[in-house]
């Protein structure tokens, strides 16, 4: 009798634990997990320039290429390039920034255009029909008292910024003019 007592005790037990289990089994659930992965944006800017050979004739325009590249694959960004030029670079040389460009106000020398994310490059001129020209107004002598430490200079630099985080080109702008 105590066998067959133990037998229906454990039979039980065993339906009790079933159905409590099945029970529980109704009541929970788990998903599958999913996994966030956060990359880095990517721009790629170059600056390059053909031209080499900048002989002053007073009156001739000379050839002066600078192209900034945003390279296949970059995001959405705030283009800029800083001109810098030699106090005397007015006396001699006259320049026109190329059309889409847009000088940052309280940013003396700083330009800059909006360019969407490129699936190809896209290459922006930074003068206007790719040139300067000698003012009419050199004379001999003013030519004469140059030296290699006065001739004129224009210098360019290339600066991107992505978009994304940037309310206007001027926040922009602050993200990069502190390393200049």
């Amino acid at each position: 009798m105590k066998k067959r007592t133990l037998i229906i005790l454990v039979a039980l037990v065993a339906v009790f634990g079933m159905a409590v289990g099945g029970t529980i089994a109704w009541l929970t659930d788990q998903t599958e997990p999913i996994t966030n992965t956060f990359t880095v944006g990517n721009i790629n800017i170059e600056l390059e320039e053909t031209a080499t050979d900048f002989k002053m004739v007073p009156g001739v325009t000379i050839v002066k290429d600078p192209k900034i590249t945003v390279k296949s694959g970059s995001e959405a960004c705030y283009l800029f390039v800083k001109v810098e030029k030699s106090a005397n670079l007015d006396d001699f040389i006259n320049y026109t920034m190329a059309t889409g460009w847009t000088a940052l106000t309280g940013a003396d020398g700083v330009y800059y255009r909006v360019v969407n994310a490129t699936t190809s490059d896209t290459t922006f001129s930074v003068l206007a029909d790719d040139q300067v020209t000698c003012n009419d107004t050199v004379t001999k002598a003013m030519m004469d008292a140059l030296t290699e430490a006065t001739y004129p200079t224009l210098t360019f630099t290339a600066y991107a910024v992505q978009q994304s985080g940037s309310a206007s080109a001027a926040e922009a702008w602050v993200k990069v003019a502190p390393t200049l």
